[in-house]
């Protein structure tokens, strides 16, 4: 097989991006959010009645079909990127070629 045809065979693997976000659960606790708040009131913005803190992951993978790159990006959340414990995620998921 020629070079030409290995990058070829490379290029039909479909890439998508995915977004993790990743907030904890409405029953824990967030420090970090009622310091904010407070800060926020501190600096004048009034109204907050709420703020909670959360991360977003965005990753590229590649991935035979959507629903390999589901799950593998489900694997990486419930294992290794959310503390399942205290925290929930959602995934958006879209292909980019």
């Amino acid at each position: 097989m020629a070079w030409q045809d290995l990058t070829k065979a490379r290029t039909t693997v479909p890439l998508y991006n995915a977004r993790v976000q990743i907030s904890l659960r409405p029953s824990v606790l967030d420090p970090a959010g009622e310091a904010t708040r407070a800060a926020a009131t501190r600096l004048g913005v009034t109204g907050i009645k709420r703020l909670r803190i959360g991360k977003a992951i965005e990753l590229e993978l590649e991935a035979a079909d959507r629903a390999t790159a589901e799950a593998q990006v489900t694997l990486l959340s419930d294992r290794l990127l959310a503390n399942p414990v205290i925290e929930d995620w959602s995934l958006e998921l879209a292909e980019l070629n």
